[in-house]
């Protein structure tokens, strides 16, 4: 599978997110290079089952919308 990546401005809210949970939960102050290292171990080991779980959940809601579109269907009308 792709290495998940993100783009600049993701990955720089994503720090700062990062650092004020440790900073508000854990009491604990991060370095920029120590939040990267969080958030490059998190996308790397979990990211995969967070991106697998979503496309499950589109295939499914895509699903639902495909057999709503079979309700749709006209059949002809016989004639008596």
């Amino acid at each position: 599978m792709k290495k998940i990546e993100l783009g600049n401005e993701r990955k720089q809210d994503a720090i700062c997110r990062l650092k004020a949970f440790f900073q508000q939960d854990r009491d604990e102050t991060l370095s920029d290079f120590q939040a990267t290292i969080i958030l490059e171990f998190i996308l790397d080991s979990i990211g995969p089952y967070i991106y697998n779980q979503a496309l499950a959940d589109a295939h499914a809601l895509m699903s639902d919308r495909i057999e709503e579109l079979y309700g749709l269907e006209k059949h002809s009308v016989q004639n008596p």
